[in-house]
């Protein structure tokens, strides 16, 4: 306390206004002279020990900075009084309460980032893998050419796959960084499931499902067509992969006072009851899954759907079928 030039500026101004009060008061008696000394002498020494009562809460909030500089956010340095060190005091605190959330946000995108580089390496090894080892019997000059053709088709699947894991990771992640600019434009409902359906036709006659559509023609939804029907078309794609053959997928449209409804149902295997909750995230995959089966495509399909302000429900019931209710908001 004694090095502050501020402080040493203070006593000097508080002893040459001591001094002029003490002459000025021995001047008209030595009783009075004393008095005033003696006051100023009080005065002095109180102003010194309120000082260094301040220097000494000072420190006491520098060491709880260098605490939180060090990553400890559980110090609580607020107190009940007024002034304007409990002021201080409290305003620390609340930096130090969003200090310990972004620490904490921090944290968990720091794991979430490597459970997904951990995922992602995974999905990605076992078709590299795949390919390396056909790549490595094309080389053999005695290969029957059947087997030859079977495995360059076999490769290209893989390169399908690879492919389209990429283009869907690079999707999801411009959903999560929030970089997307999503347009908000009027989406005819029913022009929105035909288009759907248009590029998973070959799949649904191939497995010769039947397929109804079921709403009010002149029903509208307001959002981005493209990246809804990405949404769309993931979803119609699970339902179909997991209906058996002749079974049935119905999309059913309606609207209410809040919101307009898209109903997308199958009567097909269903979804096991413990694998409901976690049928949105990312890799998952249920009891019921392909072999094939990446688990990002409903994990897509709900960023979109959500990041639009939409919402998105499935319920299920083995052996029975899933329903997947697609809710986008009306706003006023």
């Amino acid at each position: 306390m004694l090095r502050n030039r501020e402080v040493h500026k203070l006593l000097i101004f508080q002893v040459i206004i001591s001094l002029i009060a003490i002459i000025s008061g021995f001047f008209f008696s030595k009783k009075i002279g004393w008095l005033i000394f003696a006051i100023t002498l009080l005065f002095i020494l109180s102003n010194f020990l309120f000082t260094y009562w301040r220097y000494r809460e000072i420190a006491k909030l520098s060491n709880y900075l260098r605490e939180i500089s060090s990553g400890n956010f559980s110090l609580d340095v607020r107190d009940n009084y007024e002034g304007e060190l409990s002021i201080l005091k409290s305003e620390i605190y609340k930096v130090t309460n969003i200090l310990s959330q972004h620490a904490d946000h921090l944290e968990r995108n720091k794991q979430h980032l490597t459970n997904a580089i951990s995922d992602i390496s995974h999905q990605l090894k076992t078709p590299l893998t795949s390919m390396i080892v056909m790549a490595d019997l094309l080389d053999q000059p005695d290969l029957p050419l059947e087997k030859r053709q079977q495995f360059i088709s076999n490769i290209h699947k893989q390169l399908d796959r690879l492919n389209w894991l990429v283009t869907s990771l690079l999707k999801l992640s411009k959903l999560d960084s929030g970089t997307v600019n999503f347009n908000r434009d009027e989406i005819n409902v029913k022009d929105l499931l035909n288009q759907s359906l248009e590029s998973l036709l070959i799949p649904i006659d191939i497995k010769r499902q039947n397929v109804k559509v079921f709403g009010d023609e002149e029903t509208v939804i307001f959002g981005d067509l493209q990246w809804t029907k990405e949404a769309v078309i993931n979803i119609l794609k699970n339902c179909i992969e997991h209906t058996p053959k002749a079974g049935e997928v119905s999309l059913t449209y309606s609207v209410n006072v809040l919101y307009t409804e898209i109903i997308i149902a199958d009567n097909g295997r269903g979804i096991a009851k413990e694998d409901l909750p976690y049928i949105f995230q990312r890799f998952y995959k249920g009891k019921h899954a392909r072999e094939q089966s990446v688990g990002i495509g409903l994990a897509l399909a709900q960023r979109i759907i959500t990041n639009q302000g939409g919402d998105i429900e499935v319920s299920s019931e083995v052996g029975r079928g899933t329903q997947f209710h697609i809710k986008f908001y009306h706003k006023h």
